[in-house]
């Protein structure tokens, strides 16, 4: 089928990365290897971050007149779309498009990852609130990447409307080519980036903002300054506004044992996550960390906070250590133990097998092939 694609929050060639931003691509790239052809329908982004109510009138208004251009460019097309998908509705980044575009052409309409909170109501963003409760009242089907927001969302959707569970998912490839490299990698990143090629390389994959980010930098920083001895290392690959505070915590927390790589291309990701030991995030504020899912792709077994939708991106127990939320204390034991667990690469080699087999793009693809099918008229 042709597939119209929408992100309301940030488009998929958004110039900034973000963990958003990947899952759309990766949502477009599952769609095509289920077979469908995906084109993006819109770069109208509807976010409004500060909570005005004019600003987001505004928008509304914007996103309206979008939304009847597209109709008018669909009517017209010698292949018009079959089926809409939206990607990650939300208070601040309703879809002021899909539902219009919908009605008009008689197309189902399908939504992955929306939340909604009952809270919002009435509150600063309750236009945005009651948008996206209206969206998914009209959704044909609706795939949750945590079972978190599952609970919320099915109260709101019409009789017979599908609701399934769509795990975090990635292109598992990269990871295992870089994986089967490693030698080299390591090597290659030892000599560019001044490691040390026989310690431990304890590695965290993060932007450097303000907000949940910064937090987890803080809680971060924290447990490194109860990790005495070993001989391990810190490598933090990322950048940002709040780069500056990130690597004063780190360096007073890890005296000397921290490298920062600062931004890197999405291409040496695989390699850096593969030619390292350990991934670490305390993922404050986290929906899920597609971070977590990489570090494991690429055989890295990995310590994070148990928060939210994380225990859902990793395999507890068997490819990583989950510990109490802001528990500094948990988080040093934690990297303590896979430090001195010799058998520590099996934990790596379980990772990798369970995302290649359970995350990849084909098994992504057939699930959103399954809510399509469903979603046909007449199905």
């Amino acid at each position: 089928m042709r597939i119209a694609f929408y992100a309301p929050l940030k488009a998929p060639n958004h110039a900034t990365p973000s963990g958003d931003r990947r899952m759309a691509r990766l949502l477009m790239a599952a769609l095509e290897a289920a077979g469908h052809t995906v084109e993006l329908a819109s770069e109208f982004r509807s976010y409004e971050g500060r909570g005005e109510a004019a600003r987001q009138a505004v928008i509304k208004a914007r996103g309206e007149a979008e939304a009847a251009a597209l109709v008018g460019r669909f009517r017209e097309a010698p292949e018009p779309p079959e089926a809409w998908l939206s990607y990650h509705l939300y208070y601040k980044a309703p879809d002021w498009l899909g539902p219009a575009v919908c009605r008009q052409l008689d197309l189902p309409y399908l939504v992955a990852e929306a939340s909604h909170a009952p809270k919002r109501a009435g509150g600063p963003w309750d236009l945005g609130h009651q948008a996206v409760a209206a969206a998914l009242g009209e959704a044909a089907a609706v795939l949750s990447l945590t079972t978190l927001d599952m609970a919320c969302v099915a109260p709101l959707l019409a009789p017979g409307a599908m609701l399934l569970h769509l795990p975090p998912f990635l292109d598992a490839r990269p990871f295992a080519e870089a994986r089967s490299g490693r030698a080299a990698g390591r090597a290659k990143w030892a000599a560019e980036l001044g490691l040390e090629p026989e310690g431990h390389w304890l590695l965290t994959v993060a932007m450097m903002r303000p907000g949940d980010k910064l937090e987890s930098y803080h809680r971060l920083a924290q447990a490194l300054a109860l990790l005495s001895g070993g001989d391990w290392t810190l490598l933090v690959v990322g950048d940002g506004p709040a780069r500056d505070e990130v690597e004063s915590l780190l360096n007073a927390a890890a005296k000397g044992r921290v490298v920062f790589a600062g931004a890197r291309q999405p291409g040496d990701l695989p390699e850096l996550y593969a030619s390292s030991d350990l991934y670490l995030w305390p993922a404050a504020g986290e929906a899920y960390g597609m971070a977590l899912l990489e570090a494991q792709a690429a055989g890295l077994p990995v310590v994070a906070g148990n928060v939210r939708g994380v225990p859902e991106v990793v395999w507890e127990g068997e490819t990583a250590l989950l510990v109490p939320e802001n528990d500094p204390e948990a988080f040093a034991a934690a990297v303590r133990y896979f430090l001195d667990d010799p058998k520590r690469g099996h934990a790596g080699d379980v990772a990798a097998g369970r995302v290649a087999r359970e995350r990849g793009l084909e098994r992504a693809g057939d699930i959103l092939d399954r809510a399509i099918t469903a979603a046909r008229p007449g199905a």
